[in-house]
């Protein structure tokens, strides 16, 4: 597959006709849209970012609620700067704070305050109702398995990247 890709950066492109432009298109435009839509609900409802309640899935998720902000970065796709200043304005909001790793004085963790949590369990709903309503139900059991089965094959493809 790796190389597949790779040879297809050297040759001339393979034009996307109609069909395929339709799906591409509307994976954009539809994902974006969606994003939107989930982050100006959680915005607007509880004050909090698409992006800060990621994070704080992410971290609650953790059996101890911390996460080494680099694989925190790799979690939410996001650069190490980028992140660094989301926490940051988390932590400063009062839902994250970061300390220095015991085991490696070099790495960074962050962890989910108590308030963090609250943020979390208040803006839960809202989430879930978004995700349910403009995506997940609007599909039926088939075209679920296939929508987690392309997104899989994606995931793969990029992983098989040489520079991935």
């Amino acid at each position: 597959m790796a190389t597949e890709i790779a040879d297809a950066t050297d040759a001339s492109p393979r034009w996307l006709d109609t069909a395929e432009m339709r799906a591409w298109r509307g994976f954009i435009e539809g994902s974006q849209r969606l994003n939107e839509v989930l982050n100006r609900e959680l915005q607007s409802r509880h004050d909090v970012s698409l992006a800060d309640y990621q994070i704080l899935v992410l971290l609650s998720e953790s059996p101890d609620g911390s996460v080494r902000m680099s694989e925190l970065a790799d979690g939410i796709l996001a650069s190490r700067s980028k992140l660094t200043h989301q926490v940051r304005r988390m932590e400063s909001d009062g839902l994250v704070t970061r300390s220095t790793c015991v085991e490696d004085g070099r790495g960074v963790l962050a962890q989910i305050t108590e308030c963090g949590r609250a943020k979390l369990a208040e803006a839960a709903p809202t989430h879930v109702r978004g995700v349910r309503s403009y995506l997940i139900d609007l599909l039926d059991s088939d075209e679920l398995a296939a929508f987690a089965a392309i997104f899989d094959k994606v995931d793969v493809a990029l992983d098989a990247r040489p520079d991935a």
